[in-house]
């Protein structure tokens, strides 16, 4: 890492080192020599035209001994030629042997009566030179001085620019040095620290005391660090909160991943499993009831799922309530329900007893009382209370009747006989069996449009759903009025529904309806001879069924009465 540090800040330096040094040599040396080359030339004019005012015409005889002397003080070349061009003297050649001079530029312009200056090659000597010519009587007298010079100071600048460069270069790789050394050494320890933090060390903190961009990241590091170990630790005390209130659950509670392996389980579970569970261990190593495996899948689709279990252990009875949860997993909890089974079994056993206990002598009171009654020579007052007696050994022998019968049902000792019916016949022969009872209190049945679909059911349990939802209709129609029988097909049930037109239920009474003796108006319900338990035999046959019961109703406006049946696709022989 420290040399690829060190070349980048290297080749930084590097690149800056050369993108100067090529600036100055194109700019600053080219203008220096641009000037230099200006600053000679004004001064060859200067002495080209002292040299014309000494010379002043070119027939002084002193030709050749001025022209040297004026070269040797002037430090350059001297020529002087006549108005022909042909070269009378010159300093550093012999005059005839130079070719006629007439066509150089410097000469043209000094013949006709100016300053001229050119920059050319020599063709006598081979060298550069800077001509300035300037007019004299009958000719010219011109300067040349040598470029070479330029050159050479040129020259001795750009190796000075060189050495500098190098020395500058050198200076940049001990610097690149010890840069990447320093910034090597602190990235050494953010790494450090953020292999720490990736091995769980949270504790892990970065040492940086300057204000730089790589200390402002080490201090963000830092305050993230601090970040996670404070939300860890929270985490982890709200983790063991979790854990502490799990395992005091009396309820048993484990959860699964997407391949039904088990993630957690609390005490409970352990101690219903005899402490068998084990992390990452398939639930079907431990649990095979097909309803808590059934209730697991459906949870693991998304769906919560409830249903009573048995086959945990042994005598026992568990609520199993599954529910989803994030990373596509599911949590069970397993409420223990044997005692309350137990006492509802007992309940149901104590109900059935006694009510079977009381048939025999609520059938005697009965029947002695309408013999008293019909026998001749009662008195009045007598056959009064003789008339109250039978009424209320009556009404107790059918409360009795719907006693056995509720606890048949409840109990599932009344076993079903499920075969598929038309919904239609349902509903003709539960009318049937209560058209004259209907007639009698001016009450019209009326069957609307029910679909030609088939439910499984058992007829003779369901016609007495039917028997009591119509007697109860009649029981508060009003006088004269109607109770319309009817059904509707959803998708995967069939709907019936009985309605009245009576006075109906206020809304706090309705979720309570099904609920055994429980009644809207108990005065009435006496009056008419209910016993309470109707709607609550209705209840449960229909949920043995695998349907579901409810009631709507509006004061003034009358009650209906809804229960579903599962609906039958292909009618079957045999259940």
């Amino acid at each position: 890492m420290r040399s690829r540090i060190f070349f980048k800040v290297f080749g930084a330096a590097l690149l800056i080192i050369l993108a100067v040094t090529a600036t100055l040599d194109m700019a600053i040396r080219r203008a220096w020599e641009n000037s230099l080359r200006q600053q000679i030339a004004l001064a060859l004019t200067q002495k080209a035209q002292m040299f014309a005012g000494r010379m002043v015409s070119v027939r002084n005889p002193g030709l050749g001994a001025i022209a040297t002397e004026v070269a040797r003080m002037a430090n350059a070349r001297a020529t002087v030629i006549d108005r022909n061009g042909t070269v009378l003297a010159d300093t550093e050649a012999n005059p005839d042997a130079m070719e006629n001079h007439a066509t150089r530029p410097e000469f043209r312009a000094a013949l006709q009566g100016g300053i001229g200056s050119n920059t050319r090659r020599s063709h006598t000597l081979g060298i550069e030179f800077l001509y300035v010519a300037a007019p004299i009587d009958g000719g010219a007298v011109r300067l040349a001085y040598p470029l070479a010079e330029i050159a050479q100071t040129t020259g001795e600048v750009r190796r000075v620019l060189t050495r500098v460069s190098a020395v500058t270069i050198v200076f940049a790789v001990l610097l690149a040095a010890l840069a990447s050394h320093l910034i090597a050494r602190r990235l050494q320890r953010i790494m450090s620290f953020a292999g720490r933090i990736a091995a769980g060390d949270l504790t892990a903190r970065v040492d940086e005391s300057s204000t730089d961009e790589i200390a402002q990241v080490a201090t963000a590091l830092d305050r993230t660090a601090r970040t996670l170990e404070r939300n860890f630790a929270e985490l982890q005390r709200s983790r063991a909160q979790l854990e502490v209130l799990l395992n005091s659950m009396q309820d048993a509670v484990i959860a699964v991943n997407h391949e039904r392996e088990v993630l957690w389980v609390n005490g409970a579970m352990q101690r219903l499993l005899n402490g068998r569970v084990r992390i990452g261990c398939p639930l079907l190593d431990y649990v095979r009831d097909p309803e808590l495996l059934a209730a697991t899948n459906l949870a693991l689709k998304g769906e919560t799922a409830k249903a009573i279990v048995h086959g945990i252990a042994p005598a026992t009875a568990f609520q199993l309530t599954v529910a989803p949860i994030p990373q596509r997993a599911a949590v069970l909890v397993l409420h223990d329900i044997t005692d309350i089974e137990r006492l509802e079994k007992t309940r149901r056993d104590f109900i059935a007893n006694v009510s079977h206990e009381l048939r025999t002598p609520l059938t005697s009171i009965q029947g002695y009382a309408e013999t008293l009654l019909d026998a001749n020579g009662t008195n009045v007052g007598s056959r009064e209370f003789l008339e109250i007696i039978r009424r209320n050994a009556s009404r107790m022998s059918r409360l009795t009747e719907d006693l056995l019968t509720l606890a048949r049902v409840e109990s599932g000792e009344q076993k079903l006989a499920i075969s598929p019916a038309l919904a239609r016949e349902l509903i003709v022969d539960g009318r049937s069996g209560l058209r004259e009872i209907a007639k009698e209190r001016g009450i019209e049945l009326i069957v609307e449009d029910v679909p030609e679909a088939f439910v499984a059911v058992d007829r003779d349990a369901i016609q007495q759903v039917f028997t009591n939802l119509i007697e109860n209709a009649i029981k508060y129609a009003a006088e004269g009025g109607r109770v319309i029988l009817g059904a509707k097909e959803q998708e995967n049930a069939v709907e019936f529904y009985v309605r009245d037109f009576g006075p109906g239920i206020s809304s706090e009474h309705l979720p309570r309806v099904f609920e055994r003796f429980y009644r809207v108006d108990k005065a009435r319900s006496r009056e008419s001879g209910g016993t309470g338990l109707g709607l609550a035999i209705v209840k449960h046959i229909v949920l043995n069924h695998g349907g579901a019961v409810r009631a709507e109703s509006k004061l003034g406006q009358g009650t209906t009465f809804y229960f579903t049946l599962p609906l039958v696709h292909q009618p079957v022989t045999h259940a």
